[in-house]
């Protein structure tokens, strides 16, 4: 149990480095007006297909399974 203690901040880091990376890989074609909150509405009713529907649902799981680290970093690293 304190080996899997000690290896939750990697997989911490390692997991926010892979969600950063999904996240900057679906900003396909964005403008510097949408990255600042201007919203193209065509790109609202877009349906994910393939490679980025894979993409996109892989960052879901990434994200989940960080937050899920960080809760059980905080709760076993008190004990």
């Amino acid at each position: 149990m304190k080996a899997f203690v000690s290896a939750l901040p990697y997989a911490e880091i390692i997991l926010s480095v892979l969600l950063i990376i999904g996240i900057v890989l679906q900003q396909r074609g964005s403008t510097l007006g949408g990255a600042f909150g201007g919203d193209n509405f065509a790109s609202t009713f877009y349906k994910r297909r393939g490679a980025e529907k894979f993409l996109f649902n892989a960052t879901i799981v990434i994200a989940v399974l960080l937050v899920l680290a960080a809760i059980a970093n905080f709760l076993l690293a008190g004990s």
